[in-house]
């Protein structure tokens, strides 16, 4: 696959095809999630990995799989990677994991990993197929992760608290206080309909700049002087 293909995969992981803002996939953890930065940024490369690795394992056995149990053999893909995900994770950072709860288990529910898997994985090589599921994941993490900051700094007033559960000690002084009031609370934006209200900004702007660019476009095109082909044309008598 050539430089511009990769090119083109990422740009549709990231921004034109995004599984949160375009496709609106996974909302349910994305929302539920996204209380605080540490919370988005954790379930994000979680799921950055689950979408990757299945894409990969995908590609590897899809000429060996029948369409018959297809969509089966994949979910059991996806279910064993995030199953490895979810008792790393278990391991190493017990408190997060706790935290997190249910929403590791319900990446394998994600409409946008089988997705990925049964529409890009099965018909394409490996290497592209991880690709492809780095950037997809990549493009989800990083909406959990906006929604995170932004929901932590207008419910606390802080940014990176509670850093020390999947970092440990090392990262207990990472709190960066932006509103220094020990009194300040927005309960609203920790909670479900704050997270609604939050992610429906967030697709209304990336709307508003996908028209602007549109728009410039268009305007390039019509300022771009065009070149009249001249026909001489003799008489014939």
């Amino acid at each position: 696959m050539s430089e511009t293909n990769y090119k083109k995969i990422a740009t549709e992981g990231l921004w034109n095809n995004n599984p949160a803002l375009v496709q609106l996939l996974g909302l349910c953890p994305l929302l539920a999630v996204s209380n605080s930065t540490v919370n988005a940024l954790s379930l994000g490369i979680a799921t950055v990995l689950v979408i990757g690795l299945s894409n990969l394992c995908v590609s590897i056995i899809r000429n060996k799989v029948t369409n018959e149990i297809r969509l089966a053999v994949f979910v059991m893909i996806i279910a064993s990677v995030t199953t490895c995900i979810e008792l790393i994770m278990q391991a190493f950072t017990f408190e997060l994991y706790e935290i997190l709860g249910i929403f590791i288990p319900l990446i394998v529910t994600n409409c946008a990993v089988l997705g990925r898997a049964d529409g890009f994985a099965a018909k394409n090589q490996p290497i592209p197929s991880l690709m492809d599921g780095l950037m997809m994941g990549s493009g989800f993490a990083l909406v959990l992760l906006t929604l995170g900051m932004v929901r932590e700094l207008l419910g606390q007033g802080t940014l990176f608290s509670n850093f020390d559960l999947p970092q440990g000690p090392v990262a207990s002084n990472w709190t960066l206080h932006i509103i220094d009031n020990p009194n300040y609370s927005f309960l609203f934006s920790v909670l479900p309909p704050g997270a609604f209200v939050i992610m429906g900004i967030l697709i209304a702007a990336k709307n508003k700049i996908d028209a602007a660019i549109k728009l410039n476009q268009s305007q390039s095109r019509s300022d771009t002087p065009q070149h009249v082909k001249r026909i001489r044309v003799t008489d014939g008598s």
